[in-house]
């Protein structure tokens, strides 16, 4: 998927909705707890189709001791994205945390108005981004995202959260994650893996929700970052106004390699951007035998149906034999009732 998170798209920065033919339908039924002991099924929201089956047949053989196969738990890294792979991205959720944060910071300091970016937001002046372009997008970002101690910040991506309603659905923002891959996720972890999410979006924001959302521990959250600065008069980490890492594209094995070390051996983007296939190359060398996905965007009923223009990521999967997740037929539910 197109990861860069400073290339917003303008729709929905000003209209703050989904368009109706984009609308999420939660499903009718309701998955119980994943299973993960011997004799249930441990990815009951997917549907029986070979995919679901290869998945099982995979981490079966990678963590049979004495298997030609077999992968020491050490070594059983999963990698992650998390737009439209882990959770809905129409509209990107970070968008809709930084129009939180101008709202509030503008409520405080109503000066804030008068100049950019947030006069700009505050207005609806569409032409400023625009004209501005990423470099608009990336002052935006920055202007309501950093300055301050993570504690604070923290503080304020979890009241974001705690009221946040998801366009289009109204619903609460947890209930856009994806089912099926929280299942996954569970199996995965029952079988000895250590799950990562490896993100565009900031990783500040998604750690504030990875141990509630997903059960990932913040410290296994990698994402795109900005420049720190200790202070020492006040004993806290300040977050400054400067990218340290885009982690979108070829800077997610990047981002990999300085957080975690190694390769993954399992490893899930998705199709709408081609911003995950670099994670999924770096993957694909792993000394051990690996696991590649791509969720493919294409049911217009219960999510949305959308491909990129040039069809890089299905063509890129086809080529390197990467595998794809159709969510019209491989997922039985797609979205959570909570």
């Amino acid at each position: 998927m197109r990861k860069n998170i400073y290339i917003l798209s303008l729709a929905v920065l000003f209209l703050f909705s989904c368009k109706k033919s984009d609308t999420i339908t939660a499903p009718t039924t309701e998955t119980k707890k994943t299973e993960t002991t011997t004799g249930g099924d441990p990815l009951p929201s997917w549907n029986d189709t070979p995919l679901k089956k290869e998945i099982i047949d995979y981490v079966t053989k990678v963590t049979k001791e004495g298997s030609a196969d077999f992968i020491p738990e050490g070594d059983r890294i999963a990698t992650f994205d998390n737009d439209g792979t882990l959770w809905a991205e129409k509209p990107y959720v970070q968008e809709l945390f930084a129009f939180y944060r101008v709202k509030k910071m503008v409520e405080a300091n109503p000066e804030l108005a008068k100049k950019q970016p947030f006069k700009a937001v505050v207005e609806k002046d569409k032409a400023f981004f625009e004209k501005g372009g990423d470099k608009a997008l990336i002052e935006l970002v920055a202007a309501t995202h950093t300055g301050m101690t993570e504690a604070e910040f923290e503080a304020s991506a979890k009241e974001f959260f705690a009221g946040a309603k998801y366009p289009g659905k109204n619903v609460p923002v947890k209930q856009i994650r994806y089912q099926p891959q929280l299942e996954l996720l569970n199996y995965l972890r029952a079988n000895g893996f250590k799950t990562f999410i490896v993100t565009g979006g900031t990783v500040e924001l998604v750690r504030t929700i990875s141990e509630d959302f997903y059960g990932i521990p913040k410290y296994q959250v990698v994402g795109t970052s900005f420049k720190y600065k200790f202070d020492d008069a006040t004993n806290n980490i300040v977050r400054e106004p400067a990218l340290d890492l885009l982690d979108d594209k070829v800077g997610k094995p990047v981002g990999i390699q300085l957080h975690i070390g190694q390769r993954p051996v399992f490893a899930c983007g998705n199709e709408g951007g081609a911003g995950d296939l670099a994670m999924l190359r770096y993957s694909q060398g792993s000394k051990y035998p690996s696991f590649q996905m791509i969720v493919n965007h294409n049911d217009s009923i219960r999510e949305y149906s959308y491909q990129e223009k040039d069809n890089l990521s299905l063509s890129t999967a086809a080529k390197y034999k990467y595998h794809v997740i159709s969510m019209k037929d491989d997922w039985k539910t797609i979205f959570p009732d909570k």
